[in-house]
């Protein structure tokens, strides 16, 4: 293999290639943040770092930036909350954008982010292991491409931006092989169209359960939905604003109690008591239930009207699932013809990351709550772990550039040290 043929795949941006990154065999020295994932939140570091003049590595495991919006959502997702609080840093979404804009306009807005900034991922990279070198100080991250090339990154600075949702969370349900029918996460469902006629059961009632319900519905499906658990459903919208945007206004005067108990009678006189429909409420308010759990309350976009009116039944818990049918908790038995895990997503942190202090390695998200868990020792940071969306991960990304500037200087492309090859196991 000859140089030209080595440094395929292993570029940062055009003008650093040429400057500041030296490549023996399969080791490339980065001397600048290396960042995981090119979604919204590792866009969003990579932006903030640019703004004060430093370049960035983003390893992608994907073929496209925000795979996860691009190839793991359905086709009718809109954010959920108004587009003021979903912005990434120094760039507002255009004033034509509806309030909450569509799938195709968010990507639209994350490709126009992406070129504004000058930012160029590299694409098909999986990070296989990161790890930090007490001998040399830096930390060794281990990826694979698309032919199974390894190669492994050497860098002063890693920032995890995989996010929350970068694995599905698949329950294993007894009787799950014996169904008979079609199983999927709602990272494979795109559309209803596919399941008119049918009779379909979604498992899990957040935002996803509840939104695909009412695609589902809207497609001629007979949907029905398991509500295991007890769930807070708000309005999307409260007295002509947003329930978010509502809420961060109260708090401003009111404390997090009183807020709450605004919340939930606003939502008993908008919504009806949930509690008839087989949604029962937890005993914490919404607010205080996020803050303490990070569990957030399902915004309502017209799901609950088809349950009051019958369109969609609500059943409790799974008890065991048999061939083209499922047993409840409470005794019921019917039938189904496809199932659709609305269970959620995880971190996939443990996996590779060997460190553990600033990430849990039960759950991959960070020991400490936000808005401290963004940075961790010898040069690892995190964003798009705060539980609390694109404002969170956009908090996360300023606070780590203002960090990492701190430890920058303009002369360190002139102080590439000399990188033996490293083996790569």
């Amino acid at each position: 293999m000859d140089y030209s043929e080595e440094l395929q795949g292993k570029r940062l941006h055009d003008r650093f290639e040429k400057d500041i990154m030296t490549t023996l065999a399969r080791c490339v020295w980065v001397p600048c943040p290396v960042i995981i994932g090119a979604g919204p939140s590792g866009l969003a570091v990579a932006a903030c770092l640019r703004e004060k003049g430093i370049p960035s590595l983003i390893l992608e495991k994907a073929n496209c930036i925000a795979s996860m919006w691009k190839l793991k959502t359905y086709d009718r997702l809109r954010l959920h909350l108004p587009k003021q609080f979903c912005e990434l840093p120094f760039m507002p979404f255009p004033a034509y954008f509806p309030t909450y804009p569509t799938k195709n306009q968010f990507m639209a807005y994350l490709e126009s982010y992406k070129n504004r900034f000058g930012l160029d991922p590299v694409f098909n990279k999986t990070v296989v292991s990161a790890e930090f070198d007490d001998q040399c100080g830096y930390w060794r991250i281990k990826t694979l491409g698309l032919k199974q090339e390894e190669t492994e990154y050497v860098s002063q600075w890693l920032v995890v931006a995989t996010g929350e949702n970068a694995d599905e969370v698949v329950p294993q349900i007894e009787g799950m092989d014996d169904f008979g029918g079609p199983i999927m996460h709602t990272s494979s469902y795109k559309s209803g169209r596919l399941f008119r006629g049918k009779d379909v059961l979604v498992v899990g009632c957040g935002n996803s359960g509840m939104e695909v319900s009412l695609d589902l519905c809207n497609c001629n499906a007979r949907p029905s939905l398991v509500v295991r658990d007890s769930v807070h459903v708000l309005p999307q919208e409260m007295l002509g604003k947003s329930t978010f945007g509502l809420s961060m206004w109260l708090l401003k005067w009111f404390p997090v109690s009183l807020v709450d108990r605004f919340l939930l009678l606003a939502s008993r006189f908008i919504l009806g008591d949930t509690g008839k429909l087989g949604i029962r409420r937890p005993k914490l308010g919404p607010l205080e239930l996020k803050s303490r759990c990070g569990k957030t309350p399902v915004l309502d976009v017209g799901t609950l009207a088809k349950i009051k009116n019958g369109d969609i039944k609500v059943y409790p818990g799974i008890k065991r699932i048999i061939r083209r049918a499922v047993e409840f908790v409470d005794g019921r038995k019917e039938d189904f013809d496809a199932i659709i895990l609305a269970t959620g997503f995880k971190s996939n942190v443990p996996q590779w990351l060997k460190e553990g202090d600033l990430f849990s390695e039960e759950d991959g998200m960070p020991r400490e709550a936000f808005p401290r868990g963004w940075k961790g020792e010898r040069g690892l940071y995190a964003v798009g772990f705060t539980k609390r969306g694109l404002l969170g991960a956009s908090f996360d990304a300023k606070m780590i550039a203002e960090d990492i500037e701190l430890q920058w200087k303009p002369e360190t492309k002139n102080l590439l040290p000399y990188i033996q090859p490293l083996p790569i196991i």
